[in-house]
């Protein structure tokens, strides 16, 4: 099936970027009194677990196997 290719070819693209890419995390620390407001705001660049990485190129491995396998 197709379906099966694509979404496995797609799990396995998302598992060999989530390798390499960084994802951004903004946090936001403020502090309110009144009227006045201060804040700070910080960006920090986090890599996907590697255990997370692993599930996704497996699964489309597994994906990518059982539709060459459903075409006969």
């Amino acid at each position: 099936m197709k379906v099966l290719f694509t979404i496995g070819l797609i799990l396995l693209a998302l598992g060999v970027v989530s390798l390499f890419v960084p994802i951004p995390v903004k946090e936001k620390h403020a502090l309110k009194a009144g009227g006045l407001s201060v804040g700070v705001e910080t960006t920090e660049r986090q890599k996907v677990h590697p255990a997370v990485s692993a599930v996704l190129i497996g699964g489309g491995v597994v994906l990518l196997i059982a539709s060459r396998g459903r075409r006969r």
